[in-house]
């Protein structure tokens, strides 16, 4: 698993082929074992496909730029429960959404809806309660070879442990 995590690259560039119906579901299989607060799984997930839909939630967000060229656009909508704890729940499950979509040969790249605003949009958009809101958003499709990649940070590296990592005993 070390590998896996340390291999996952954010992937911008797609080519065309669709994402398979299965493949989907069997990424959200997967991810849903991710564990949550109080086992609340405060998450549901809309996969989108059409282009123009692609192309609106696209512009939600100074990042989002990428979601209009993606075959499949998972977008994560967390419960709106007042639990602060939800947000953190978010980000466990786009990360096994993104190693388990890496496990079939696919690339991601998550994204963040923003101004509170595009949040608003963007759950108008795919059709959510209004007690669902889709903060971020996940690209995924198979990588393009014949386009450029973004900058690694690998090759700047990562911070030893021994900064990271403090211990009181």
């Amino acid at each position: 698993m070390n590998e896996a995590i340390r291999g996952l690259r954010s992937v911008r560039h797609f080519r065309p082929d669709p994402v398979p119906r299965a493949t989907v579901e069997q990424i959200i299989e997967a991810a849903r074992w991710t564990g949550s607060a109080r086992n609340r799984q405060p998450w549901r997930f809309v996969a989108v496909t059409r282009p123009e839909i692609r192309r609106e939630l696209a512009g939600l967000g100074g990042y989002a730029v990428h979601l209009a060229d993606a075959p499949l656009v998972l977008v994560l909508a967390a419960h709106d429960n007042g639990f602060s704890d939800t947000e953190f729940d978010m980000g466990r499950i786009a990360q096994s959404v993104c190693l388990a979509a890496a496990g079939y040969g696919l690339g991601s790249c998550p994204t963040t809806f923003h101004p509170a605003g595009n949040v608003t949009r963007a759950a108008e958009t795919v059709g959510l309660a209004s007690d669902w809101l889709p903060r971020h958003a996940i690209a995924i499709g198979y990588p393009d070879p014949a386009k450029p990649t973004a900058p690694n940070a690998i090759p700047r590296g990562r911070k030893p442990v021994a900064e990271l990592l403090t211990w009181v005993s």
